[in-house]
């Protein structure tokens, strides 16, 4: 939401926490919000969906900068799933009902 406040996402594809997909699409129009990805990646611009997904976001980075078996070792490290696919780990549906609708 930082970054869209920023005019950093405009023209970009982006995702944030389930619970706030909504908000960001109605606060930021010229932004493409994924709502199925775990992590977008947008040219030098990435966006997560939540503190797991920031976990696997920051591995993301660490693979881009050195390499994926530095990305494996780190994530082996924390004793953390590295993230081998992009999906959401829950389903937006399965989570809780929104009850702000």
């Amino acid at each position: 939401m930082l970054l869209g406040q920023a005019g950093l996402l405009d023209g970009r594809r982006a995702t944030t926490h389930w619970r706030s997909l909504d908000r960001m699409r109605q606060s930021f129009p010229s932004v493409t919000v994924e709502d199925e990805t775990h992590v977008v990646e947008d040219g030098n611009v990435l966006t997560s969906a939540g503190i797991s997904a920031g976990i696997d976001m920051a591995l993301r980075v660490v693979a881009r900068c050195f390499g994926d078996a530095v990305g494996r070792a780190t994530a082996r490290h924390m004793e953390y799933p590295f993230p081998d696919d992009n999906r959401r780990r829950v389903p937006r549906e399965l989570v809780a009902p929104d009850r702000t609708r």
